[in-house]
């Protein structure tokens, strides 16, 4: 059973922690493999490096892909339990592998942001200011919540076009957003890890003006910097 604990078929739904660790006894007591992709949702997305340390879970495999590179080069990673390992040597080797630079830049990337909890505290350090100017911006329009989890985040509207014009809107003005969910409905929000909190309220006050400008809901934004 794969679960992708947050973008799901809603739209950046987050999986509750006590419906993983549900899910996990169930496939413990059937015997069922239990799969995290947590190939956008991992390498601290969520304000820890896994996307499931919250519910206690143990995953039989763990996709991780994109950022575990650390500079944007391809490479993927599959963990899995030692006693799922039946390859022989060599046995899981393909053509399309991740290539040297992006094993040095990925390992280089492990031991200066995760050697010790400071990454992961200025990390959880950006997520309030990132959830509450989402908040001030969906409070603007009636049905409109936020969703997701970390800085993996967004605004869904009960329009759902609503979404898409926002989007547009904030890359006329300089800003690179995506949408999410079944109909596009979830404007979707992944700044760096990296960012500065000046740097993520600019990006918030494009995200403000834009919202506006689409749904014509004056957005009162408060600077948390």
């Amino acid at each position: 059973m794969i679960v992708e604990t947050v973008q799901g078929e809603g739209g950046l739904r987050a999986a509750r922690a006590s419906w993983l660790r549900g899910l996990a006894e169930l496939c413990r007591q059937h015997e069922i493999l239990l799969i995290v992709d947590d190939v956008q949702a991992g390498c601290g997305r969520t304000g820890t490096f896994f996307s499931f340390e919250n519910a206690a879970i143990t995953p039989d495999i763990v996709c991780l892909s994109k950022s575990i590179s650390g500079f944007g080069l391809p490479l993927a990673l599959t963990l899995f339990k030692p006693e799922l390992d039946i390859w022989k040597p060599g046995e899981h080797n393909g053509t399309f592998r991740g290539h040297n630079p992006a094993f040095v830049t990925g390992a280089a990337a492990l031991e200066h942001f995760w050697q010790d909890g400071r990454f992961q505290s200025d990390v959880a350090g950006l997520i309030p200011q990132l959830h509450e100017g989402l908040a001030e911006i969906a409070g603007s329009v009636e049905g409109a919540t936020v969703r997701g989890r970390g800085l993996l985040a967004g605004i869904y509207y009960p329009d759902p076009q609503t979404a898409g014009k926002i989007a547009a809107e904030s890359f006329a003005r300089g800003l690179l957003v995506e949408t999410s969910g079944p109909e596009g409905e979830v404007v979707k929000t992944m700044p760096a890890l990296t960012i500065s909190p000046e740097d993520l309220q600019k990006g918030l006050d494009i995200l403000a003006e834009a919202a506006e400008s689409v749904t014509g809901a004056p957005v009162a934004l408060e600077s948390a910097v």
